[in-house]
């Protein structure tokens, strides 16, 4: 098995519940298609750097997990549906870096 990252960008407008039921969505497809999660990072309303479907902001989204092709294929099957998800990335790792947040919120 291997190591993925993957980041979801869901549309702005939705609402806190909405975003919610969307995690709890993707993180049991990757439980349940042979994959194993190991950190849900919530980075918030960002802004994009261009429109995307006339949105300029998103709310992101990212998981890091252990899987294989099939949990790879099972989340890029239903996130295409998803009509809620503007954009997604799926990145590949050797080894994944749990310990840092590059996004987190730092307290004054």
């Amino acid at each position: 098995m291997a190591f993925y990252e993957n980041t979801i960008v869901a549309k702005q407008d939705l609402a806190e519940k909405e975003l919610k039921v969307i995690k709890d969505k993707y993180n049991k497809i990757i439980n349940d298609s042979s994959g194993k999660v190991i950190k849900i990072e919530e980075w918030g309303l960002l802004n994009l750097a261009n429109k995307i479907k006339n949105y300029r902001k998103g709310f992101y989204i990212h998981y890091k997990f252990e899987g294989n092709k099939d949990t790879l294929t099972e989340i890029e099957k239903k996130i295409k549906v998803d009509n809620s998800i503007i954009r997604y990335l799926t990145v590949k790792y050797k080894k994944l870096d749990t310990e840092n947040e590059f996004f987190k919120k730092k307290d004054k």
